[in-house]
């Protein structure tokens, strides 16, 4: 059910906000955004209008529903581990996995997106959730996580050689990567560039809205090379 909510008032501009109320691992979450974008056609719709400086990044996209409802499934992996979630955007993603007893960083290069998130943090009474505004190019975080999770964050090309570097860099033994992504062909490419390299490349298929404009998302696991089976 989505709702209208309120104004997020910045430097940029005034953007209005929608409240989106959705199910997910058995209870109900309230996540703030600036369009609901599921359906090709809705995508296809929005990024016409984020050429005229729409934030994208605080859309509701569907892979960041189809990775929610992964996270949920998984709560017991999950529970008591580091979590990083990169391009966090709307946040819920992190929020689920802040719920099962995660402690997750969420990250972001917007600000605005920060913004946003925090505020569905604050909304959905999440805790053990620290912020931080940070660029994959300018990556400096030396940090081991036990997850790496993104929603739609291998649509650009021009981002996978950052992508790859945090994901070697930053994962702690044992550690494993969940990326949800709606079949997009450029994602492939990293995809493949990793299977290439042993890495173990997994994935789960979800259904994001209804009837026949449902649209489809794979969420893939990936370990890195010499990890247990």
């Amino acid at each position: 059910m989505t709702t209208p909510a309120n104004v997020l008032r910045t430097s940029i501009g005034d953007y209005p906000l929608g409240e989106c109320r959705l199910a997910v691992g058995g209870r109900d979450w309230a996540v703030l955004y600036t369009a609901a974008v599921v359906t090709r056609a809705d995508e296809s719709r929005y990024l016409e209008r984020s050429a005229n400086d729409l934030p994208y990044g605080v859309a509701l996209w569907p892979a960041a529903i189809a990775l929610s409802h992964e996270i949920a499934l998984r709560a017991v992996e999950f529970r008591g581990r580091r979590v990083m979630e990169l391009g966090a955007g709307t946040g819920l993603p992190g929020i689920v996995a802040a719920s099962t007893g995660a402690a997750v960083v969420q990250s972001d290069w917007s600000e605005l997106a920060l913004h946003v998130c925090k505020l569905n943090g604050e909304r959905n009474g999440a805790r053990g959730i620290a912020y931080r505004e940070d660029d994959w190019a300018a990556w400096t975080d030396p940090a081991r996580y036990d997850w790496l999770i993104g929603s739609d964050i291998l649509y650009s090309h021009s981002n996978h050689e950052h992508l790859r570097r945090i994901f070697e860099g930053n994962l702690a033994p044992g550690g494993r990567v969940l990326l949800a992504d709606p079949f997009r062909a450029e994602s492939l490419l990293l995809l493949e560039e990793l299977a290439a390299a042993r890495w173990g490349v997994t994935h789960s298929r979800w259904s994001i809205g209804e009837g026949a404009d449902a649209r489809p998302v794979a969420v893939y696991e990936l370990t890195p090379p010499g990890s247990a089976p």
